[in-house]
């Protein structure tokens, strides 16, 4: 008999919406975020921000950086450095890709959201090209048809 694998129940931190106003998203990736304690203890109370942040390489591995962790408020000499890298753990094959595809294209790395997988805490990566101004019109132009559309279908066809 098999044993089945359970999904661990995933409770969302964080999301950068920015990234997705002026990025486009080819691929998305996990990785875990390597964390000292009082940094847990923030990130449930979710005191965190990811709006400017962007993930680099060096020596073989990635950083978070530009990640706003608050300092914990019961912590005392323990909190951490609110805007010190972050390394996120992935493995080697994931990291090589990622890097190979960053220096070919011109792409960047940037941080899409911080969840809880269980006790883990881990970061969903995208890998993005940037926008220009014209794309950042059309994506605004879309959403706001399609709340009209909807606010159309929510009002029984009334018209305001």
């Amino acid at each position: 008999m098999m044993a089945q694998t359970e999904k661990k129940p995933t409770r969302n931190i964080a999301q950068n919406k920015k990234a997705r106003h002026d990025y486009f998203v080819d691929e998305t990736f996990e990785a875990g975020v390597e964390l000292f304690g009082t940094e847990v203890k923030s990130l449930r109370a979710g005191a965190v921000n990811l709006k400017d942040s962007y993930c680099s390489f060096k020596n073989g591995e990635i950083f978070a950086l530009g990640v706003h962790i608050s300092p914990y408020e019961k912590g005392n000499i323990f909190n951490r450095e609110p805007l010190r890298p972050k390394k996120l753990l992935m493995h080697k094959r994931e990291i090589l890709r990622l890097f190979g595809k960053v220096q070919e294209k011109g792409c960047s790395v940037i941080p899409l959201s911080l969840y809880f997988s269980g006790s883990r805490v881990k970061m969903e990566l995208g890998l993005c090209r940037g926008k220009k101004l014209y794309d950042k019109r059309e994506d605004m132009a879309k959403n706001a048809a399609k709340r009209d559309m909807e606010r159309a279908f929510k009002g029984g066809g009334r018209e305001y």
